[in-house]
């Protein structure tokens, strides 16, 4: 009777789909990790500050702050570059308030790399969009972060990204579908390529917008593949939010 009970419980929770779905996956000689959002139907969300104007900068610490709304992280990653005092270095939205304006030309290091792009969550969906479009359409985001350089644009992969390129790092970034229902996080589990990265989002992921979140402070938390990556503050995070067990 006990037995039968348990297993009656494990077939429901097993029935029941998690706010994300993270697993690990190789391709062609690499190592990813990878977290699939509904979009249309998940909170997902940015985070910079805390209600005293402080840098959260932990994916512990957004999850403490949560907690007085009876929420939890199902899921976060670092979502854009920043200075040294964690302010994002382009465009950053959240919850409707503009904290930094869009740069929209070209500049030094990866950022500059043009063409960049915007995150951006809309109700009910979310979409990488290539920064110069975005200043074009405006497209009203109640949460976007700007990062680059942007790694697929339309099904293609960033025109500077070299196949036999020697720069390597652990990266991190997000692709999402044409009509926005899926965002699609990534981070590699080994050092790699732009051209490798960028590849994983037009060719397994199928995404045909992808953005370059980061890399080498590249950091996941993933409760359902155990990771939980600490180190130095980041700056902008994203993240999927749940009520608190």
């Amino acid at each position: 009777m006990i037995r039968a009970l348990a297993a009656g419980l494990a077939a429901l929770w097993a029935g029941q789909s998690a706010a994300v779905e993270c697993r690990d996956l190789d391709h062609e000689g690499n190592r990813y990790s990878v977290c699939e959002v509904d979009a249309g139907s998940e909170e997902l969300r940015l985070f910079l500050n805390d209600g005293e104007g402080q840098v959260l900068g932990q994916f512990s610490s957004v999850d403490a702050a949560l907690d007085a709304e009876g929420k939890q992280l199902a899921f976060a990653m670092n979502a854009g570059m920043y200075h040294d005092d964690r302010s994002p270095v382009g465009h950053y939205v959240e919850d409707g308030a503009e904290q930094m304006r869009v740069i929209p030309n070209a500049g030094p290091g990866n950022f500059g790399l043009l063409p960049n792009g915007v995150f951006c969550i809309r109700e009910g969906r979310a979409d990488v969009i290539e920064t110069l479009l975005y200043v074009e359409t405006q497209p009203g985001c109640r949460d976007a972060t700007q990062s680059g350089p942007m790694l697929v644009i339309d099904g293609e992969l960033h025109p500077r990204f070299l196949p036999d390129s020697t720069s390597r790092y652990v990266r991190n970034g997000v692709g999402t579908s044409a009509n926005g229902s899926r965002a699609v996080f990534a981070i590699s589990r080994n050092s790699v390529t732009f051209h490798e990265f960028g590849s994983l989002f037009r060719d397994v992921l199928e995404t045909p917008q992808a953005l370059y979140f980061d890399g080498n402070v590249s950091r996941l938390y993933a409760p359902q593949i155990d990771r939980a990556d600490a180190g130095f503050s980041m700056g902008p995070i994203v993240g999927v939010v749940e009520p608190r067990e």
